[in-house]
């Protein structure tokens, strides 16, 4: 066998640590802040509805001094949403309500909906990473966070929060039922308070919650909401190229960790990679900080089943 010069394994040694280096001053100094606009368009409306422009925002995770990420977010307005959502993890310090009121500026007198996450009541806390790949760790809160006073700049200005509560509103002329629930990361969901099929003369129904745990997205899909938004999962922060997300720190698996996807027969989902990081964890690899915009069009109209010259079969039959 060939024989390793210790200066080589050396020379190696130091070439790792320095590729490791550079990838963690990166992924903390770089695509932390490399923000990032999505678009998607999701069929979700009534045959016959107009689009409808629904600005998704999430883990904001905001400390008073995050600058580049308060601009970032005051220019979002010039998309002019339709509808805003944002589900959670605004906040990440004990006076960064401000911070979070005036870098969403205008856009909090645009038609919005909320729901809070854990970092809205909890301040984060120093973690070991490897807990992330363990489901079942024990969780322990930091200092409690201003959320009734965050909550109140909200609906001041206009949004509605739909923790635990139903709401009917219109928006660009389309009908929206829409309902939300509280964090399921922290065992706080209480479905049944909103149980039940939502307005049938709505044209689009959506629900909100902050993690998207199956058990919640079941709910939602079986009630026959069309589009359930959440986030939560960061994208799963830490990415692998050509593998994706290690981890989704939730028990939805990793093909739907962020951006469009189905859940069952009928609902689409959407969960956004979010915007921040815990200040614990300032990192981000091939997982950009992104904001989306969804184009909501109308669901296609099924086509007629072609003539065999064989008749109709019950299923096919249209009344008369």
């Amino acid at each position: 066998m060939p024989v390793i010069s210790t200066s080589a394994l050396r020379r190696t040694a130091f070439g790792a640590a320095g590729v490791a280096a550079a990838g963690v001053g990166y992924a903390s100094l770089i695509e932390r802040n490399a923000f990032v606009l999505r678009e998607a368009t999701m069929p979700v409306l009534r045959p016959g509805s107009a689009p409808l422009r629904l600005l998704h925002i999430s883990d904001l995770h905001m400390t008073p001094g995050q600058k580049l990420k308060q601009q970032w977010l005051r220019e979002l307005d010039r998309l002019e949403p339709d509808l805003v959502i944002n589900t959670g993890d605004n906040l990440s310090h004990q006076k960064a309500v401000p911070a979070v009121v005036q870098s969403l500026g205008p856009l909090l007198s645009r038609p919005g909906l909320f729901v809070f996450g854990s970092n809205d009541y909890f301040a984060p806390v120093p973690k070991n990473p490897l807990k992330y790949f363990d489901k079942n760790h024990k969780r322990v809160h930091g200092a409690p966070l201003p959320w009734k006073d965050l909550r109140a700049a909200f609906t001041e200005r206009g949004w509605l929060d739909l923790t635990h509560t139903r709401r009917d509103i219109e928006v660009g002329g389309i009908r929206i039922a829409s309902a939300g629930v509280d964090d399921p990361h922290l065992q706080r969901d209480r479905y049944d308070t909103i149980a039940g099929a939502p307005n049938p003369l709505a044209d689009l129904r959506i629900g909100l919650t902050h993690s998207p745990e199956p058990r919640v997205l079941d709910r939602f899909a079986e009630d026959g909401y069309d589009l359930v938004l959440a986030g939560h999962t960061h994208g799963g922060q830490l990415c692998l190229p050509g593998y994706g997300a290690l981890v989704t720190n939730c028990d939805i698996d990793r093909s739907r960790v962020k951006g469009p996807s189905k859940w069952g027969a009928h609902t689409r989902l959407h969960v956004s990679a979010g915007i921040g990081t815990s200040p614990w964890a300032p990192y981000r690899f091939c997982c950009r900080p992104e904001a989306t915009l969804l184009t909501l069009v109308a669901v296609p109209p099924k086509q007629p089943a072609a003539d065999s010259g064989r008749g109709i079969s019950t299923s096919q039959a249209v009344a008369r």
